[in-house]
Formats: structure tokens, sequence, C-alpha cells
């Protein structure tokens, strides 16, 4: 499973709310310099995760966005579902998937399934508080931000 330059940013930006989490808006300028994502593309993105309900959004000069769900209860797996879709490796494995003219006789779709277990697992046991944590362990460092 290849993860989209689109959810990597999603994640990105979700996981710089939950380092401001309660401390009221973020503006999309801190976001984008921050987590080095392009601010017209963060934009989309921030919009999409408010459709999903995950991030509200504050007008005005104090305004900006913020994460509307505490990142204790946020997973990773949540957001990327919601930029990628499911974690599905073959299209048979996935719900609604492509008939397979081998189904019943396929040796390797218990390999595709386990596969996707193992993808979900890691996704959906990792919390945006996790990814706090874990980078206050190795020393806050603000990316380069190369966008004209």
């Amino acid at each position: 499973m290849r993860v989209s330059q689109k959810c990597q940013y999603a994640v990105r930006a979700i996981l710089e709310l939950a380092k401001r989490f309660g401390q009221g808006p973020t503006s999309i300028s801190e976001i984008a310099s921050s987590q080095a994502v392009p601010q017209r593309f963060l934009e989309i993105i921030l919009n999409e995760m408010k459709q999903g309900g995950f991030v509200g959004s504050r007008r005005g000069v104090q305004g900006g966005y913020l994460l509307l769900v505490e990142p204790r209860q946020l997973t990773v797996g949540r957001i990327m579902r919601v930029i990628d879709g499911p974690f599905d490796p073959v299209r048979c494995v996935g719900e609604g998937g492509k008939p397979c003219p081998l189904k019943g006789h396929c040796s390797m779709i218990e390999l595709w399934q386990r596969a996707k277990q193992a993808v979900e697992e890691v996704y959906d046991n990792t919390t945006f508080q996790d990814l706090v944590d874990r980078e206050a362990e190795l020393g806050s460092v603000t990316a380069a931000n190369y966008t004209i």
C-alpha cells in the first residue's frame, strides 16, 4: 500500500494541530511552514478534514484551524481513510471488491488479507497523541519550507 502525498500532508497537518490542541486556532500559514506543506494544497486538505468533523475553523485576525477531536481519541488510520480510502492491498480483498475468477481457489487471498490487517493494526493503533509524544522525545524540529 502506497500512502499518497496528499495523505502525508493531511497527517502532518493534523499532527501540527494536535501539538497545539487546546491552545486556540492556528493559522494556515503556521501549519504550512511548520510541516512543509504547500499552503494552497493545505487549504483543500483542511476543508476535507473540516467536512469530516475533525477540524474546525475561525475567521478573522485571530482565526485559523483547530482540532476538534482530542489527539488521544484520533487515530492516524481514521485520517488516512478519509484521504486515501481503505487499506486494501488488492481489489479482491476490499468490500465490494472486483470479482476474482480465482475466488475459492486463490492461494494468495490469505496473504493479502494478512497484509491488510497488519497495515490497519499499525495505523489504527497509533493516535495523534502518540505522534505528539514521539516528536517531543525526538526534539522539536521545524522542517524547511521550499514553497514559492
